[in-house]
């Protein structure tokens, strides 16, 4: 699909926020949160695949799509410097989302770290929507690094950790004194030590937890078996089985 950049505002210098529509009058098709799109990069000599990127939010009112990029490489630092009114070829919507909460499940807890956080904001809203009170675990090295937090704070209750201590709790994010209190269901995306470390304390608490890996994707189609996971029926693709998984379903080991 082609999608025209409505809006490109960097958010630091490693990320920025683009706001996309459809071209020619078109309508996004449904999209679940945890799903994530692969945007062809124009312009650029050296980037030949398309790029993985999380669907950050939809606007379905403004019929408008956000994805929260992380400046990587040439593939990514072309598509930041992106004009608005640009238009860019996307396939959408792509792998599998996170569940809704199971009955009895309500104190929820949303653990995102650095880019991590962008699929974390469509879930929160469409929890919020359900009726559910979401809450937030956002950690980063320090508080300049930490992302969308106005946005966040529209959905749910914010807690931060940062390792240098400049905003909210000092220290990583597993660190968090929100983790003494009880929790029923817990979503994680981030770096693999950090999702690691969190689904060691679900674990340990009897916890259910959902993670969105970020395992490397060229495809996106279960073609090129670059993102190839082990898990306890063997091992599957993660674009097209993933990219969320029950920490259950995966073979990490406390």
């Amino acid at each position: 699909m082609n999608l025209t950049l409505k809006s490109n505002v960097r958010l630091s210098d490693n990320y920025g926020l683009l706001v996309l529509s459809p071209a020619e009058g078109k309508t996004l098709p449904e999209m679940q949160p945890g799903q994530f799109v692969q945007v062809a990069i124009d312009g650029s000599k050296t980037t030949f695949l398309r790029r993985p990127i999380s669907v950050n939010f939809v606007d379905t009112t403004a019929n408008e799509l956000w994805l929260l990029v992380r400046r990587a490489g040439n593939g990514t630092e072309t598509l930041l410097k992106s004009e608005n009114g640009s238009v860019i070829n996307i396939v959408l919507p792509l792998g599998h989302g996170f569940p809704m909460p199971e009955s009895g499940q309500n104190r929820l807890l949303l653990v995102g770290g650095g880019v991590g956080v962008a699929p974390l904001l469509y879930l929160g809203a469409k929890l919020k929507e359900a009726g559910y009170d979401p809450e937030f675990l956002l950690g980063a090295r320090s508080a300049k690094d930490l992302l969308e937090l106005d946005e966040f704070a529209k959905v749910g209750t914010v807690h931060v950790s940062t390792e240098d201590g400049s905003m909210g709790e000092k220290g990583f994010v597993t660190m968090h004194s929100r983790f003494n209190s009880q929790i029923d269901k817990i979503y994680c995306c981030g770096p693999a030590p950090m999702m690691k470390a969190v689904a060691s304390i679900a674990r340990r608490n009897g916890t259910d937890c959902e993670v969105s890996l970020e395992n490397m994707m060229a495809c996106g189609l279960g073609a090129c078996l670059c993102c190839v996971e082990q898990t306890v029926k063997g091992n599957v693709c993660v674009c097209t089985e993933g990219p969320v998984f029950n920490i259950n379903q995966l073979t990490w080991q406390d």
